[in-house]
């Protein structure tokens, strides 16, 4: 098993940056694939990127390809989401997710969450 712990997030202003940390406990990092998802108030919570348990295969949506960029750190069992070019819309909690072998896109797949982190990006 692995617990994430979100870190990173903050207030912004547009077309800055920030770089959100998820650390995980547990020896067995390197066997789940990760994803970062968010949740703006009255909304659904949404997709944003993922990485494969091998670091080999990325996934974005689509509003946010080009602009951010997740990674992982075996050696640290952590996951990064290098925000950049930030827009009032990127507004949410922002929750590190777990998932044993293959990325996913579809937060159901997810067994593991964070408590999440606020991500505030004013105009």
């Amino acid at each position: 098993q692995v617990q994430p712990v979100e870190s990173g997030g903050g207030l912004v202003q547009a077309g800055g940056s920030l770089r959100l940390s998820c650390a995980t406990s547990g020896r067995t990092f390197s066997s789940y694939s990760m994803g970062w998802f968010r949740q703006a108030p009255g909304k659904e919570r949404e997709f944003v990127a993922a990485i494969s348990w091998s670091g080999g295969r990325t996934y974005y949506a689509d509003s946010v390809k080009g602009r951010f960029t997740i990674s992982r750190d075996s050696a640290k069992n952590t996951v990064y989401l290098q925000m950049n070019s930030l827009k009032p819309e990127d507004t949410a909690i922002y929750y590190c997710a777990a998932k044993y072998g293959g990325g996913s896109w579809n937060d159901g797949d997810y067994g593991y969450w964070g408590q999440g982190t606020q991500v505030t990006v004013s105009s």
